[in-house]
């Protein structure tokens, strides 16, 4: 998939990937913002170089292509780009149809859909208090419900196939194809996922059929699948933070 640069235009531009190496400094570390970037471009159906950054040699490619900056970051024709949100923008921009497929949503509801997750899962996972545990965990729980509600609550272009349809059946955040959202939202999906379990002994309730779904389907598709960290990167990230409970 990851190819080594050939051409320098539009239509077959060089694009390199610069990521979060692994601790062992040999696959893709663990970093949503990079994997975000890494689906992209693999959905996109894009030649691409995809390296890997040992942050812990500060190598000299930092300084030398994004000085001041950390993975991820990408070079298109020799241009330096190193915001993550730009360079999503970027990339939609230039690699267009009808050569590449568009990646952007139908809905802008399906981009802030289980925007507050994360942030809901880090106090979580953060707190070394058991008696907070319980508030914290379901502080945490009503941002799944509220992201399964989004995904099993039928969209337009679903009620117009069938107007009767009371719950939706879509694979994926915006309908039946991956988008930007998706890249945004499952790398986080996946980390809350493995450090819930380690942590808190904590799955994802089967009552939360859509987000279930969701899940499944995904893991079924080899950019979001390969492209993920492995789960003892994550849980080495997590393991300075994230706080077993003595109860």
């Amino acid at each position: 998939m990851a190819q080594k640069r050939e051409d320098r235009n539009n239509d077959n531009p060089n694009i390199e990937l610069f990521v979060k190496a692994s601790n062992d400094a040999e696959s893709v570390g663990n970093c949503p913002f990079s994997q975000r970037l890494f689906m992209i471009l693999w959905l996109k159906k894009v030649k691409f170089l995809l390296t890997t950054v040992d942050m812990k040699r500060a190598p000299d490619v930092l300084k030398e292509l994004a000085p001041g900056s950390q993975p991820p970051f990408l070079v298109f024709n020799d241009d330096v780009k190193t915001d993550v949100n730009k360079i999503e923008e970027f990339l939609e921009e230039k690699l267009a149809p009808p050569k590449y497929p568009k990646l952007c949503c139908r809905y802008k509801e399906s981009l802030s859909a289980g925007e507050d997750i994360f942030r809901k899962f880090s106090a979580y996972i953060k707190n070394p208090i058991p008696g907070l545990n319980d508030m914290l965990q379901k502080n945490f729980l009503s941002t799944l419900v509220k992201l399964n509600m989004y995904l099993e609550t039928p969209l337009p272009h679903e009620l117009d196939q069938n107007p009767y349809a009371t719950e939706s059946t879509r694979p994926y955040l915006d309908g039946d194809s991956l988008t930007l959202a998706d890249c945004n939202l499952l790398p986080k999906l996946n980390i809350v996922k493995v450090v819930c379990k380690m942590y808190r002994d904590f799955d994802i309730p089967d009552e939360l059929k859509g987000l279930k779904r969701y899940l499944d389907n995904a893991y079924k598709r080899e950019e979001f699948r390969m492209s993920c960290p492995k789960d003892v990167e994550i849980l080495i990230a997590y393991q300075s933070v994230a706080k077993y409970l003595n109860k």
